[in-house]
């Protein structure tokens, strides 16, 4: 089946008027941009475009809960945030999304309650602030650092964080954008001088 048909065969299934079904699977795969794979076979996709397909089959009819098992895996940036964006203009309509991930970014991007299991075992439940503030031994610092018009900003923003804040590491790098984990031990964010920032 291509993902038009299988999306098509849910929207059935779920009881959307037949009258609607067109323009309501055209808007399921417009959210998560998946129209330019619509037509082709399923067994074609990439990773990440099955796990955008099977993300918009989960949210296709009038759920009160939704499950989502690591929904970004085998994502890319853009991609990531087309889901995420996603899920949480669903979350805000009242539904009740229960999502399982390792990745802690996603969690405090879509999650206003965690969980936290290990081994199989509950240990503890809060607000993703309430856990920072109580566990975590990192700070997450994201930058954009606009680079059309001086390649070296880049390079010396790295240089600064580099002078500033020891131990941190670069999680993540994508045309311009910095995701970089700093321990919270000997280090303060008052120790940046915020005008020496503005290069």
């Amino acid at each position: 089946m291509t993902g038009r048909e299988i999306m098509v065969m849910y929207a059935m299934l779920w009881g959307v008027p037949e009258k609607k079904i067109k323009p309501y699977v055209n808007k399921s795969l417009q959210s998560l941009n998946l129209e330019p794979y619509a037509d082709k076979f399923i067994y074609t996709y990439s990773g990440g475009n099955k796990r955008r397909l099977t993300t918009a089959i989960a949210l296709i009819g009038k759920p009160s809960a939704i499950f989502l098992d690591e929904p970004s895996t085998s994502m890319d940036p853009e991609a990531w945030h087309l889901l995420w964006n996603t899920v949480t203009k669903t979350r805000e309509s009242g539904k009740v999304i229960l999502i399982t991930s390792h990745s802690m970014e996603e969690c405090d991007a879509l999650c206003t309650r965690l969980v936290i299991m290990v081994k199989g075992k509950f240990m503890c439940l809060g607000s993703p602030q309430h856990l920072k503030n109580k566990f975590s031994s990192i700070y997450i610092l994201k930058a954009k650092v606009k680079i059309d018009t001086d390649e070296n900003k880049l390079e010396n923003f790295k240089q600064y964080i580099a002078a500033f804040f020891p131990g941190r590491e670069l999680k993540h790098e994508h045309q311009g954008l910095l995701n970089y984990y700093i321990p919270s031990k000997n280090n303060a964010w008052a120790k940046a001088n915020v005008e020496t920032m503005l290069f």
